[in-house]
């Protein structure tokens, strides 16, 4: 399959090239960027003038684990949604799974410190389903401090994983607050050794809780200094809050002090979990300044009354998903909050895209457009058209090169070491694979919102993965499930 992308302009941020261009595209791979190519025989050619080519979006941070929120995802410029930050056990089944369903993209997951913790001090057996992960999260069996032998039975369950094909190790520490810090530095340590990355969801940070172990963000500096592991802050803007400056000024200084610590950020006040998660308790709510009216069930659409529904509701169904708002939208200086995460130097964008649920229960469907009634956090849908419409349309905080250095060059780098096969991703030089974005600059928004969850971004001209077209002309081609696995190779 050959495809001529004519006369766009080319972004390429792993050369820092930016002009107008033609790019080439045979069998999933880019084999030529110059002007005024010629059309090769039985050729497809796509009229890209006036429009913004380049890599497409890596997504490090993905929960969808289904085509209809794959589908979304796509029509936000995604190529690749990897699920790092919880991931999925067993991984043979994770990847099992994906493949026998198709995926409109590529797809890979981390071990899951979670599951692996769970299996040990709970005797609860992984399923590799978004369903039970978010179950386990609710759960508070798993979330004690591990015995010697705990701690070294559950890091074998994850030592093979990695050897499975995981992409890294996902550690959820801020859904298991109170446990002992030196099981995080062992979790960093075998990650070093194995020469992959860690994804956290850090624990709380002091302000919020002084009897807190560890500082969330502190924390994952000093393991990273102490053990020499990538490791990677998810989501810095929920779990900082109102305190992310002086938390981007401590990463600044690890990373600055030659530490491997990588950020990501979304741009969105209000995040979604299981509404059993610790930090949901109605006093930890409190501790950070918010209520139970900031929790708003997914499924119905209730914003909790007060505490006593809230336990109610926790009790009833922890696994059941929420939202919860941290940040004022509406508010000037809660935005400027948002805006100073996503400018912070190199900050990721990933999406923390949650699944799309159906009121008779159902997580998927092959119809496009998607059936109506779906639930999920707008995030799914528009956190990258989003992000381009606000931080370069209208702040101009980042060039349309940066942003795609924000967007698919840097979180491709951060799998660089554990999965060389993402060498090829989030750039356009010749041999780069074909994942690949078409932008309108001037229309290209999220439509999303907290009620309409599901309202696909506009503005994606056209996306191709691996080669194979999955939207064409603004809108989805329902025949198109090209998505194959990302998996590690630790050494």
């Amino acid at each position: 399959m050959r495809t001529l992308l004519r006369g766009g302009r080319v972004i390429d941020p792993g050369t820092g090239f930016d002009g107008i261009a033609d790019v080439l595209v045979s069998d999933g791979v880019v084999t030529a960027v110059a002007s005024g190519l010629a059309a090769p025989p039985d050729c497809t050619v796509v009229d890209a003038a006036g429009l913004v080519v380049g890599p497409g979006f890596v997504d490090l941070h993905s929960h969808v684990h289904s085509i209809a929120g794959q589908r979304l995802q796509a029509m936000d410029g995604v190529t690749t949604a990897l699920d790092l930050e919880a991931g999925l056990m067993p991984i043979a089944q994770a990847y099992a799974d994906a493949a026998a369903a198709g995926r409109p993209l590529h797809y890979g997951f981390s071990a899951s410190w979670a599951a692996a913790r769970a299996q040990v001090l709970a005797g609860i057996e992984p399923d590799a389903s978004i369903a039970s992960g978010l179950a386990v999260l609710g759960n508070p069996a798993w979330q004690r401090s591990s015995s010697a032998r705990e701690l070294a039975d559950w890091l074998s369950l994850v030592d093979g994983e990695l050897a499975g094909g995981a992409l890294g190790i996902g550690v959820l520490l801020g859904y298991a607050p109170a446990t002992d810090p030196g099981e995080f530095l062992a979790v960093a340590r075998l990650a070093a050794e194995a020469g992959v990355p860690t994804f956290t969801h850090v624990r709380e940070l002091v302000e919020v809780d002084p009897a807190t172990p560890a500082d969330g963000s502190e924390e994952i500096a000093i393991a990273a200094a102490e053990t020499g592991a990538a490791m990677h802050h998810c989501h810095v803007n929920s779990t900082s809050g109102h305190h992310v400056d002086r938390v981007l000024g401590a990463l600044d200084r690890a990373r600055r002090s030659g530490s491997r610590v990588t950020v990501e950020a979304y741009p969105y006040g209000a995040g979604s979990t299981a509404v059993g998660a610790s930090f949901l308790d109605p006093d930890r709510l409190r501790m950070k300044g918010l209520s139970p009216s900031s929790v708003v069930m997914l499924e119905t659409g209730e914003r909790v009354g007060d505490a006593a529904r809230l336990r109610y509701l926790r009790a009833a169904d922890p696994g059941a998903p929420c939202i919860l708002e941290f940040l004022d939208e509406e508010n000037p200086c809660d935005l400027a909050m948002l805006h100073q995460a996503l400018v912070f130097p190199d900050a990721i964008v990933a999406s923390d895209a949650m699944p799309v649920f159906w009121p008779d229960g159902s997580n998927d469907s092959t119809e496009w457009p998607l059936p109506p009634g779906g639930m999920t956090h707008p995030r799914t849908a528009g956190t990258f058209s989003r992000t381009l419409r606000r931080m370069v349309r209208e702040t101009e905080a980042w060039t349309w090169p940066e942003a795609f250095r924000r967007c698919s060059y840097l979180p491709a780098r951060v799998l660089d070491e554990v999965a060389p096969r993402a060498r090829a991703k989030g750039h356009l030089g010749v041999g780069a694979d074909a994942d690949i974005v078409v932008i309108d600059p001037d229309a290209v928004t999220d439509t999303a919102t907290y009620f309409e969850p599901t309202r696909p971004s506009v503005g994606v001209r056209h996306l191709f993965v691996g080669g194979v077209p999955v939207v064409s002309a603004g809108d989805i081609r329902a025949d198109a499930l090209p998505g194959k696995p990302l998996r590690g190779e630790p050494r």
